[in-house]
């Protein structure tokens, strides 16, 4: 079995995740980039989106890059054009406020357009696995 166990975390290599697995993947990923970390002795909440985007010129093209993983996989898992262009346009904000020097820095950690997108992505699958499914024999007497 080709299988790897990282940090505690195991990939197994010769399946493909499920979609709970996806989804946990791409919400761990929005907290990393989003809220994983604190300033101390505040509740202010920052990631690596706010530490990368420090760097300038290449560090906030690197966070849009996969904040647009995150809206691609949205899609891959069936998210309809309308909340993808949503999605897109939380990272386009994101990325052009946070490409101004200090104010954008500011500005990524109030944002979290990951988390965002998070939100809008589990509000569409909450939504469509709580629909009634057509040809359902549930809730006939």
């Amino acid at each position: 079995m080709n299988r790897t166990n990282t940090f505690g975390v195991s990939f197994d290599t010769l399946r493909s995740p499920s979609r709970e697995e996806r989804i946990a993947r791409l919400d761990a990923l929005a907290t990393l980039l989003d809220t994983a970390f604190v300033v101390p002795g505040t509740q202010i909440r920052f990631g690596l989106d706010a530490l990368i985007g420090l760097v300038p010129g290449i560090g906030d093209a690197i966070t849009t890059a996969i904040s647009l993983y995150i809206v691609n996989e949205a899609r891959a898992l069936g998210a309809p054009p309308l909340l993808v262009a949503r999605m897109v346009a939380n990272v386009a904000f994101d990325g052009l406020v946070g490409a101004v020097p200090l104010v954008g820095d500011a500005f990524d950690v109030a944002f979290r357009a990951n988390r965002r997108n998070m939100a809008l992505l589990r509000g569409h699958l909450d939504k469509f696995e709580a629909a009634p499914r057509y040809g359902s024999t549930a809730g006939r007497a």
